[in-house]
């Protein structure tokens, strides 16, 4: 029997996924994907970003009113005009993100980390208002103190997040050290911790996995990987493996994301490589 230990898949292909360069989904488009990621019962998928203007506004609003049983989530900066966009879209789950490592608050934003923590404070408190489900990003968090992540983690809680993502923005970890971080953080984090890997080196997936086995609880990723730079962890190698390697059900149907492949790789314009695991022409069928 395999088992379903609480570990879950959400996807980011419409957010994460399309800020690959040259890459602009159509809403009809974004409309079918979120219909089929609905269908292979993913959970959680990241729709957009409502401050992108008022076309994008629009077009999320057709997407909140689409028959499914998927959370579709709103992706912010942690300000309140972002904040007031999503919360006018209608969203109900909206992630709010911060920079925490030093690099990125000091070269980044010219800030401190006394600001980000208010900043991140200011934001709850005005999401509060609206009865919204928050999550809270942390970016660059693989080169944060680590410290540091759980003091920005203890504010989210207080607030009432759901869980925290831990981003390793510029793909810089390998899986050992993704375990070890991980690890670290999972242990005193009192929020559950979100893995968000990035593929510079060819890891992303390697990473997430090493994440699940070191105690985090959700993984984002992309269908085939798409994403800005070398791309995310691939939502089809990640489901599998964790079913191959682990015997753990994710609870994604695994069955429909060939065709969720191919309708990405469509949409994007972006051909699948005949040898890319599990979903080029030549791969072997793991599924």
């Amino acid at each position: 029997m395999i088992r379903n230990e609480g570990f879950e898949i959400i996807d980011t292909t419409l957010r994460d996924g399309e800020q690959s360069a040259g890459v602009v989904f159509s809403v009809e488009e974004r409309m079918n994907i979120i219909s089929a990621l609905d269908k292979a019962k993913v959970k959680w998928i990241e729709a957009g970003i409502p401050a992108m203007g008022k076309q994008e506004c629009e077009d999320l609003k057709l997407m909140l009113n689409l028959s499914i049983k998927s959370n579709l989530i709103a992706w912010n900066r942690a300000n309140l005009e972002d904040l007031k966009a999503s919360i006018d879209c209608g969203f109900k789950f909206v992630h709010v993100s911060l920079p925490v490592s030093d690099l990125h608050i000091e070269h980044k934003l010219q800030k401190s980390r006394t600001w980000v923590l208010n900043q991140l404070k200011k934001c709850m408190e005005y999401l509060q208002n609206y009865g919204v489900t928050v999550i809270v990003g942390a970016e660059d968090a693989s080169r944060a103190d680590p410290k540091f992540f759980l003091q920005y983690a203890d504010i989210a809680a207080s607030y009432g997040a759901i869980r925290i993502r831990y981003s390793d923005t510029v793909g810089c970890l390998d899986h050992f050290m993704t375990y070890r971080k991980i690890k670290e953080i999972a242990d005193h984090s009192p929020l559950p911790v979100e893995i968000h890997a990035h593929n510079d080196f060819g890891l992303a997936v390697a990473n997430t996995l090493a994440a699940y086995k070191a105690g985090a609880k959700f993984a984002s990723v992309t269908v085939t990987g798409l994403g800005e730079r070398a791309g995310n962890a691939s939502m089809e190698e990640t489901a599998v493996s964790l079913k191959h390697f682990y015997n753990y059900d994710c609870g994604i149907e695994l069955e429909a994301l060939p065709s969720l492949a191919e309708m990405v790789s469509k949409a994007s314009e972006r051909t699948l490589f005949p040898y890319k695991p599990l979903v080029g022409s030549l791969a072997s069928n793991l599924f």
